[in-house]
């Protein structure tokens, strides 16, 4: 089979050699290109005749798969598989894996690090009094492998844990999570912590109407997806002191973010250029999973496929 690796990775050639000498020992071919593109036309020149591609967060829409004749698998080096035109692929029964879990610490971090920052008053250097996580309740909306470890890391700050969650999981009430209603988590919570994946079911979850129910002392970290809240009514609510303040990591597009877009003029916010993911250790653990993941599927013991 022949495997592509069609954008950069954030890791060394070195590292990215070593990794594919499995690939070339079981007799397939593996090509690297080492520069990104956005553009659909490379996109299908650097794809076609591929068995298998391997993408990051870079988008492939589905003017590209639907010139696939060959391709079996979309290997995406990333958590959420959203800027990957999922149901075209499964049209052409081309099966897409991820490199889940690879950022759940780099992420949990930011989440921490955006509640310090509003709640110590960091970035503006100001002298205003600040506030300490102990104590304070925390609600966790999504407890998969990301909501866990960020509670388990306002945990060891001492705050108090709640969570809102499709799914209730023992691991999260051994941790003293305590499940409750949306409602009363939005209500009742000091700080609350977003970590849900895209989809239909959870674009625009926090609508304009469910933020009005965040009490006006809270602050709002979301280090998840952009789309899941409606940011201008968030803007709105930080600006009428409705919202104590927020730590945002995503947005509804990526950045550059355009000139008006309402959360760069908020009140009482801290913003990160989507960089929640972005360490020097999680880049490496995702490309080992993501090589791993089509060194699995080459041998017929596929991993990590989506649904």
């Amino acid at each position: 089979m022949k495997v592509k690796l069609i954008e950069p990775l954030n890791v060394s050639h070195e590292l990215i050699k070593e990794l594919s000498e499995p690939i070339k020992a079981l007799g397939h071919e593996f090509v690297y290109y080492n520069e990104k593109t956005t553009d659909n036309d490379e996109l299908i020149e650097r794809s076609k005749d591929a068995d298998i591609i391997m993408i990051g967060n870079n988008p492939y829409p589905k003017e590209v798969i639907k010139e696939m004749d060959s391709l079996k698998l979309i290997n995406v080096a990333f958590t959420g598989v959203d800027h990957v035109a999922v149901d075209d692929a499964k049209k052409k029964d081309i099966k897409i894996c991820n490199a889940a879990g690879y950022s759940d610490q780099a992420v949990s971090e930011l989440a921490i690090g955006l509640t310090l920052d509003i709640y110590r008053k960091i970035s503006d250097s100001s002298p205003l009094i600040g506030k300490e996580i102990k104590d304070k309740t925390v609600g966790i909306i999504g407890t998969g492998n990301i909501g866990i470890r960020t509670a388990e890391l306002f945990s060891a700050f001492g705050a108090k844990l709640i969570a809102y969650s499709r799914t209730e999981k023992d691991e999260a009430k051994e941790l003293g999570i305590k499940y409750v209603s949306l409602d009363e988590l939005l209500s009742s919570s000091d700080i609350i912590s977003v970590h849900l994946p895209l989809n239909d079911n959870t674009r625009g979850f926090l609508n304009k109407e469910k933020l009005e129910k965040i009490n006006d002392n809270a602050i709002l970290i979301n280090c998840a997806r952009g789309p899941i809240i409606d940011n201008e009514a968030l803007a709105n609510l930080l600006n009428q002191d409705k919202i104590a303040g927020a730590g945002i990591d995503v947005f509804d597009m990526e950045p550059p973010l355009p000139k008006d877009y309402p959360l760069l003029y908020a009140k009482n916010i801290v913003l990160t250029p989507h960089i929640a993911y972005f360490t020097e250790e999680s880049m490496i653990r995702r490309a080992k999973i993501a090589f791993d993941n089509t060194i699995s599927f080459l041998k017929g013991d596929p991993k990590n496929i989506m649904k």
